[in-house]
């Protein structure tokens, strides 16, 4: 598969295209980034990549690290985690409050921002330095320690994090959260402020792509049933209340974050992670979705 010029010839044809969008304006640092950025890496399970347009480029995962953090704490606490989060999607925003008190104070799963906030706890109660070991993974998986928290970000979310507040002090009320409110959302708050570019994010996601194993270490992180459960997560949660339609046009498991990026894995074959910061009315990148949609439909590289 020619990959390279399938590549270059979705992206000249999306870049033509009068963009649709907006960026996430209700965090305010956010709302800085230019909205025209645009690009793409694709990195194969053998250490091939292929980038393009804006790579380099760091911009705010977002929710794209629930799935990191997902994945940091998964090994140590084992399918004890699921009596605290469920793995069913949501169908709601991801951030609904409604949901969370119509079941109980158990998130729904655990990509939606309640779910996250249960994860994050979970950190705080098992790690004596939660923040430096969780950024620590994210370099390990990386092969780097180039990866560092944006702390103006991470600020201007915990000024406007009020929903967010909210859900952490129902889920304390109902006994879901066990550590300091403040403290459980500050970690989340910077959880989702790390700053990364798509090459970085295609290289932290090639584990859920080579079954549990770091490439460059050829040491395994994750079992395979553990890979199998993440990865069927990213597939019907991993996109807000839009996952079924981009499993639908795609077919890939992955994670989106509203600062325009998207990763996706094709098991096996190759981790794929695309940077377009203007997003739809469901808070997922316009152009990522369209450029994933389009190099499926290409390749035939599916899972379906």
């Amino acid at each position: 598969m020619d990959y390279s010029s399938v590549i270059q010839e979705i992206y000249a044809d999306l870049k033509k295209k009068q963009s649709v969008g907006k960026v996430a304006a209700y965090i305010p640092e956010l709302a800085k980034v230019n909205p025209d950025k645009f690009g793409v890496t694709l990195l194969k399970t053998d250490g091939l990549h292929y980038s393009i347009g804006d790579s380099k480029e760091k911009f705010s995962i977002q929710s794209i690290s629930k799935v990191l953090s997902l994945s940091f704490i998964f090994p140590k606490i084992g399918e004890a985690i699921w009596k605290r989060i469920g793995v069913e999607p949501s169908g709601d925003p991801f951030n609904s409050i409604v949901q969370l008190e119509y079941e109980n104070g158990i998130p729904r799963n655990p990509f939606i921002n309640a779910g996250a906030l249960v994860v994050a706890d979970i950190i705080l109660s098992l790690c004596k330095n939660p923040k430096e070991e969780f950024l620590h993974y994210i370099n390990q998986l990386v092969d780097t320690d180039l990866i560092t928290y944006n702390n103006k970000v991470a600020a201007s979310e915990k000024k406007h994090g009020y929903l967010n507040a909210a859900l952490a002090n129902m889920m304390k009320s109902y006994g879901n959260i066990h550590n300091d409110v403040d403290e459980v959302l500050d970690f989340y708050f910077h959880q989702c402020a790390i700053d990364m570019t798509c090459e970085e994010l295609a290289k932290a996601f090639l584990l859920f792509a080579n079954q549990g194993e770091l490439t460059h270490q050829k040491k395994p992180l994750l079992s395979k049933s553990q890979i199998k459960r993440m990865n069927a997560l990213m597939l019907s949660c991993g996109f807000y209340d839009e996952s079924g339609e981009f499993a639908y046009e795609v077919g890939l498991p992955g994670k989106s974050g509203v600062g325009g990026g998207i990763a996706a894995i094709y098991p096996k074959h190759f981790s794929i992670a695309v940077w377009s910061p203007q997003l739809n009315q469901k808070g997922n990148s316009t152009l990522g979705m369209l450029f994933l949609e389009q190099f499926t439909t290409k390749t035939g590289m599916s899972i379906f």
